[in-house]
């Protein structure tokens, strides 16, 4: 079995700043992308940003320039810096990874997911 686990949603101001973290655990052989998606109430579930085993990083054209995806592959564990906070960043915020497990099986596997706010 492989967890998500994710930390450092809440309640910020706009302009302000927040750092999320995943970290995966389990039978872990190696993990390859890794991704934050996002969704606010009655919207679909978008793409945030992605990270390859590489370090190769995609942005939602929303956050371009605002936040920053980064991974620590000795800690199997992915972060999303997010600056110059928006209202329109208010979400439930779920890490995603594609994990090879121990048995050398890939699937994607979910966080539980954070809640950002971003109110005055």
């Amino acid at each position: 079995q492989v967890q998500l686990v994710e930390s450092g949603g809440g309640l910020v101001q706009p302009g302000g700043s927040l750092r999320l973290s995943c970290a995966a655990s389990g039978s872990i052989f190696s993990i390859n992308a890794m991704a934050w998606y996002r969704q606010a109430p009655g919207k679909e579930r978008e793409l945030v940003a992605s990270i390859t085993s590489g370090g190769s990083t995609r942005y939602a054209e929303s956050v371009k320039g605002r936040f920053t995806i980064s991974r620590d592959n000795a800690k199997n564990t992915v972060y999303l810096q997010m600056n110059s906070l928006k209202p329109e960043d208010t979400a439930a915020y779920r890490c995603n990874a594609a994990v090879t497990n121990t048995a050398r099986s890939t699937m994607s596997y979910w966080g539980q997911g954070t809640q950002v706010t971003v109110s005055s």
